[in-house]
């Protein structure tokens, strides 16, 4: 029987796993779990029985390529925007700023 995610944490986890391809075992081991448990231990998370330490947050976003703000993002368009930012360079990220400041400096004036 699958157990649906009961908390933000949990479906986000689920989501970012699956995309990844990872079983929950194999995603455990990753993260430097215990073989014997891993999967338990991510089957936890994702039906929100558990909450990781941010440590294990922060090593369960490294392995799954995402940021680990993702996992707590109640916004979904927002952690998609997370998810999509992640991993550009520098001067990527700074012209992404910059065409965000101009949208909001936009929606500023035509609000006023």
């Amino acid at each position: 029987m699958i157990k649906h995610p009961q908390s933000l944490f949990g479906s986000r986890l689920r989501a970012a796993r699956i995309r990844a391809g990872l079983p929950q075992d194999r995603l455990g081991v990753l993260i430097g779990l215990d073989e014997g448990c891993s999967s338990a231990r991510i089957s936890r998370y994702e039906t929100g029985t558990h909450a990781p330490p941010f440590e294990i947050a922060q090593s369960l976003a490294a392995v799954l390529n995402v940021p680990v703000a993702y996992f707590y993002c109640p916004q979904e368009k927002l952690a998609e925007v997370l998810v999509e930012l992640y991993g550009l360079a520098e001067a990527e990220l700074q012209f992404v700023l910059e065409e965000l400041r101009i949208i909001r400096e936009k929606r500023v004036a035509r609000d006023a």
